[in-house]
């Protein structure tokens, strides 16, 4: 099990504000993390579902680092694993990841809106971003369901223009500029955007939450249904699962326990987009 654990206060600004930034966190791995994924890129056709990208719109690869051995050993780093069992406790579950080439703006919005289970996401950027090229923003405290200012922002932020007269890249908020080897980790329900990026901005996640109750696991099977868009048969990429020791599967059990009716749903998914359409 890993030594490494955010100190009180570490936990206190998070709990607080809904994210924490780590300069350099990973430097000592980086070279070999952007390596291995433009691997993945280049066995994906350098875009989206083999076609290539074209700086226009964001092209994404899910699962992620779960198609890669070494990518997938970043759910073993002592440093990765002890921040999400910091927060999440020490039998967190792995949720995935997604890599990403971004391209242009991203609106503000959260990844979830979790009432029940605390779920979190670290990002990894592989190229130098700042305030106006497309770094992550992130809004402190929008991630306090309850709360009667990160309550507004639900309701009013995905028309900023309309409820404030204010466009989205002049919402008041914190850059966390980004080097590779920096880490970002965020609540999902943190609002959260990007604005003037590159045509091939590259980033991936991962993503973790607190383990389910016994009460919540029909949540947790309606949550892992999300991946039949990216036609997942399974919770997880091979090599995850493959290349998994006893302290990973602690992160994998739950998922793997839970993702049975993923297949059902891929090959009715498949069935639907085979029928002709009926005018």
């Amino acid at each position: 099990m890993s030594t490494f654990r955010l100190s009180q206060e570490q936990l206190a600004f998070f709990n607080t504000f809904g994210f924490l930034s780590f300069p350099g966190l990973l430097q000592d791995r980086i070279a070999r993390i952007i390596e291995e994924f433009e691997v993945l890129w280049a066995a994906q056709g350098g875009g989206h579902f083999g076609q290539a990208h074209d700086g226009k719109r964001r092209s994404c690869i899910a699962p992620c680092i779960d198609r890669s051995d070494y990518l997938s050993t970043m759910l073993d780093d002592p440093r990765l694993e002890g921040i999400a069992a910091s927060i999440l406790g020490a039998d967190f579950n792995y949720m995935g990841s997604d890599g990403n080439l971004y391209a242009g703006d991203t609106g503000w919005h959260s990844d979830g809106w979790h009432r029940n289970i605390v779920h979190i996401k670290m990002a990894f950027y592989l190229d130098p971003v700042s305030r106006d090229t497309g770094c992550l923003r992130v809004i402190p405290g929008s991630h306090r369901i309850g709360d009667h200012f990160a309550d507004a922002l639900q309701r009013e932020i995905y028309d900023s223009d309309k409820s404030w007269a204010f466009s989205g890249r002049d919402v008041p908020c914190v850059p966390l500029e980004s080097k590779p080897g920096d880490v970002v980790v965020f609540n999902h329900n943190t609002k959260h955007a990007a604005f003037g990026g590159s045509a091939r901005r590259r980033m991936f996640t991962m993503n973790c939450c607190q383990r389910y109750p016994a009460e919540l696991l029909p949540e947790l099977r309606e949550y892992l249904s999300g991946a039949v868009r990216f036609w997942a048969e399974r919770a997880y990429g091979e090599a995850m699962v493959r290349t998994a020791g006893p302290q990973r599967r602690v992160h994998l059990e739950q998922c793997l326990a839970n993702d049975g009716h993923l297949k059902g749903l891929v090959e009715k998914a498949r069935r639907e987009m085979a029928e002709p359409s009926r005018g």
